[in-house]
C-alpha cells in the first residue's frame, strides 16, 4: 500500500516546468513531492487556515468562503489539519473547485487519518504537496516550514479562527513577511478561538465578512480573472436508486447529526463504503460533516424529501 502511493509521486524542484509560480518567487523555495495535478490556474490561490479546535461558526465560515471563492475559479490552499483546514478543503471540493493541501509530513502518510477520503478527493481535484521525504511522519518541528510553503503558494492568507498561540498566526506572519495579503474573520470578543484573529485585525489585517472582501484586495489582473468566471447554479443529479449514496441519504436527518459509526451500523455496509458514499453526498451538496465525524443532510435533501 505504501509503495503504491510512493510510486504516484511527482518530484518538482524550483525551475522545473509546472513548479508553482507563486512559490518560485519566494526566497529559497523548497523542492516538492506532488500527488495529483498542478495547473497554471493555481497561481490564482487563496489560503484559508485556522484552529484545529474550531467552533461550528468557524467551520461554517471557512467552508462557505472556500466554496464561494472556488466557484469563481480560485484555488483554495490549506493544510489538511482538523478543523478549519478540513472545512476549507471540503468547501472547495463541494463547489467543484480546486484545492491544494500542504502537508507537514511525507506524502505517503495521511494525517489526521480520518481525512483519508478527503485527501483522495483532493488528489482528484488538485494536489497533495510535501517538502519532506515520502515516509517521514508528522513531527511538530516540520509545521513552521510547512506553513511558510503554504503561505508562499497563495496570494493571501485568510485566518478564520485562531487562539492567541496558533500555527495559523505563524502562517499569517509568514505571509506578511513574503509580501502576501493577510486577512482575518472577526469573532466574538469572549471566544478564546477568536482571540488570535481579533488580534490580527487590531494589528492591521484586512477584515473579512464576505468573499468579496478578499477579492477586492487582490491585484487588478486577479480580480478581472475572478469576475470573468461564470457562476453556475442548479442541483446535481440525485444518487442512483439502490446505490450506497441513495441508501445513506435516506438515513441522514436534516436536524439531528449522526456519528459515522451509527450510520455504518444502520446502513449495514463496511466503513470504506460508508465513507465513500458520505463524501460523494457532501461533494454533491446533500450532506455535511460536523466536528467529531457527525453527519447531517443539507437543505438540498430536505427539498427532495
Amino acid at each position: 500500500m505504501l509503495t503504491r502511493r510512493v510510486m504516484d509521486i511527482t518530484r518538482l524542484v524550483p525551475g522545473d516546468p509546472g513548479y508553482p509560480v507563486l512559490l518560485a518567487s519566494i526566497p529559497s523555495p523548497p523542492a516538492l513531492d506532488v500527488r495529483g495535478t498542478l495547473v497554471p490556474g493555481d497561481a490564482l490561490a487563496i489560503a484559508i487556515v485556522g484552529s484545529r479546535r474550531a467552533t461550528p461558526y468557524g467551520l461554517e465560515v471557512a467552508e462557505a468562503l472556500a466554496a464561494e471563492l472556488a466557484t469563481r475559479g480560485v484555488t483554495i490552499v490549506s493544510g489538511l489539519a482538523r478543523g478549519i483546514d478540513t472545512a476549507a478543503h471540503r468547501g472547495a471540493l463541494a463547489a467543484g473547485g480546486r484545492t491544494l493541501a500542504v502537508l507537514g509530513h511525507g506524502i505517503a502518510h495521511v494525517y489526521p487519518p480520518e481525512n483519508r477520503a478527503v485527501a483522495e478527493a483532493i488528489v482528484e481535484r488538485g494536489a497533495l504537496l510535501s517538502q519532506f521525504p515520502p515516509t517521514v511522519p508528522p513531527l511538530a518541528y516540520h509545521f513552521p516550514a510547512r506553513n511558510r510553503t503554504l503561505a508562499g503558494l497563495a496570494l493571501g492568507v485568510v485566518v478564520v479562527e485562531a487562539a492567541e498561540r496558533s500555527g495559523a498566526l505563524i502562517t499569517a506572519g509568514l505571509a506578511g513577511d513574503l509580501g502576501r495579503e493577510v486577512f482575518a474573520v472577526p469573532g466574538r470578543i469572549t471566544s478564546a478561538a477568536s482571540r488570535g484573529t481579533n488580534g490580527l485585525l487590531r494589528d492591521g489585517a484586512k477584515l473579512v465578512g464576505h468573499w468579496t472582501d478578499i477579492v477586492s484586495e487582490l491585484p487588478e489582473s486577479c480580480r478581472r480573472a475572478i469576475e470573468s468566471v461564470p457562476v453556475t447554479g442548479g442541483d446535481a443529479a440525485p444518487p442512483a436508486p439502490g446505490s450506497d449514496e441513495a441508501s445513506m441519504l435516506e438515513l441522514l436527518s436534516v436536524d439531528e447529526a449522526q456519528h459515522i459509526e451509527r450510520l455504518i451500523a444502520r446502513a449495514g455496509v463496511d466503513a470504506a463504503r460508508a465513507g465513500t458514499a458520505l463524501i460523494a453526498l457532501e461533494l454533491a451538496g446533500r450532506a455535511r460533516q460536523l466536528a467529531g465525524q457527525r453527519w447531517l443532510a443539507t437543505g438540498a435533501r430536505a427539498r427532495r424529501a
